[in-house]
C-alpha cells in the first residue's frame, strides 16, 4: 500500500518535496535563460564559420533532456531528484543529421 492508501501523505514530506519543487523551478527558470542563449551562441558561430559547433549542439541536447527531467518532478510525474541530486541526463534522443534550411 501507498502513502494515500494508508490515511495520506505527512504533511512533513510534502513540505520537503515542496522544497525540492521550489529549487528546481528556479534551475527550470535558470535553464530557460541558458538555452535561447545556446541557441543564439550556435547561430554565431553557423554564420561566422558556416558550420555548427558540435559539442554546443550536444550540450544543448543533454539541457534539453534536462529541462525535460526538471518539468516531470516539478510536475509530480517523476519521483527522482535530477542534477544536481543525480548525474546530468544523458541525450533522450540523439539529434537529426545535419540542421536544414529551407
Amino acid at each position: 500500500m501507498d502513502l494515500i492508501t494508508q490515511g495520506g501523505i505527512p504533511r512533513a514530506k510534502i513540505g520537503v518535496r515542496l522544497l525540492y519543487t521550489i529549487l528546481f523551478l528556479v534551475i527550470l527558470n535558470v535553464m530557460n535563460f541558458i538555452i535561447p542563449l545556446i541557441s543564439l551562441m550556435q547561430f554565431v558561430i553557423l554564420l561566422l564559420t558556416k558550420n555548427y559547433s558540435e559539442p554546443l549542439r550536444s550540450f544543448s541536447n543533454k539541457a534539453s533532456a534536462y529541462v525535460y527531467r526538471l518539468t516531470r518532478y516539478v510536475t509530480l510525474n517523476e519521483n527522482t531528484k535530477p542534477f544536481p541530486f543525480m548525474d546530468f541526463p544523458n541525450e533522450m534522443e540523439r539529434p537529426d543529421g545535419f540542421a536544414k534550411f529551407e
